[in-house]
């Protein structure tokens, strides 16, 4: 063996050794010790947690429907905040919390476990459909509270839900990732699950709405440096979104950007092609032009909100955007540009 080969075992020795001794942090919920309850502006939990909700209610009561939205990695409630009062305005009354380990919940910047998530969700929908038993309840979630609904709904005691609206969901499962990505996450989660990384450098554009973002930046509750198991533990997310996408079944309204540089499109497409074949009533798509990872709060937001709000109404119809035209269409691969082929 040359110096070069033992240098390389002795890495490679190294990085197993640090594995072994590694593991990701989560922080799973603790054993029931009251009944759930919906009071005010939080959501106490069976194992004692207290998560804020926000609400955003039209002035005629009773709703014609009710919406629970769940956020995105990173973020928290405030995300539904515009969309919320504009909803409000069209008589859907709308409900978001800060999911366990983000925003003002417990264990802020920690991952509490697909489990964790996904039992909160069915949890709060059934305090809401309690609250609302005679209205039309609908699950939205955008990027990784997508993920978690997905999830939710292919389980056998799935929540009660008229329809399921997910913009952007996060379903980047590992069989789409290339392998020096699935790798380094691999070494990263058990060399160092506790180094913070942040999206600086990488030179991706969340969002058209520059405002917003600066906003974002400026909010204390928004995660900025992300734990390495935090992402670990959203990858496994994303992987079971993904596996269990032909599960998913009943009205849904999926909506995408075509300038999203954060959830790929080859993930999207392929989850849509398991939906299709599977479900059983196929789910409206639509796909938008100048649409980015942000949808709901990108310059075009109202677009969307107005689509999602006649959805509901009228689940059968062509959307007002028409963003449903040709949608799978321009899903595609974008055309490669010149000289990009003789440099593969």
């Amino acid at each position: 063996m040359n110096n070069r080969a033992r240098a390389l075992a002795a890495v490679l020795a190294a990085v197993l050794v640090g594995a072994a001794a590694c593991a990701p942090i989560t922080r799973p919920p603790g054993e029931p010790i009251n009944r759930p309850l919906l009071a005010g502006d939080f959501f106490h939990t069976a194992d004692g947690q207290v998560l804020p909700v926000k609400s955003w209610r039209p002035r005629k009561d009773p709703p014609r429907a009710v919406l629970i939205a769940l956020h995105g990695f990173n973020d928290y409630s405030n995300f539904f905040a515009a969309p919320g009062a504009f909803l409000a305005t069209r008589g859907i009354a709308s409900y978001a919390y800060d999911q366990r380990g983000f925003g003002a919940a417990p264990g802020h910047g920690l991952w509490p476990g697909t489990g964790a998530l996904v039992a909160d969700l069915k949890t709060f929908a059934g305090l809401v459909r309690d609250r609302h038993p005679q209205t039309p309840l609908y699950l939205l979630g955008e990027s990784m509270g997508g993920a978690v609904i997905m999830v939710a709904t292919a389980d056998k005691d799935a929540p009660e839900a008229d329809g399921v609206i997910l913009a952007a969901p996060a379903v980047w499962g590992r069989v789409t990732m290339p392998w020096y990505q699935r790798l380094a996450l691999w070494i990263g989660v058990h060399l160092m699950p506790g180094a913070e990384v942040t999206g600086r450098g990488l030179k991706i554009t969340p969002s058209d709405n520059i405002e917003m973002l600066k906003a974002l930046g400026r909010d204390p509750l928004v995660i900025k440096a992300t734990r390495i198991d935090a992402i670990y533990g959203l990858t496994n997310l994303m992987d079971r979104a993904l596996e269990l996408s032909s599960r998913l079944q009943g009205p849904a309204l999926i909506l995408y950007g075509q300038k999203d540089e954060i959830i790929p499109r080859k993930p999207t497409q392929i989850m849509l092609d398991r939906v299709a074949a599977a479900a059983d009533r196929r789910p409206r798509v639509a796909v938008y032009e100048n649409g980015y990872h942000m949808l709901l709060r990108d310059l075009q937001a109202e677009t969307l909100w107005r689509d999602i709000a006649h959805w509901i109404a009228d689940p059968d119809s062509s959307l007002p955007s028409g963003a449903d035209k040709g949608a799978r269409e321009r899903l595609a691969p974008p055309p490669a540009k010149s000289g990009e082929m003789a440099g593969k």
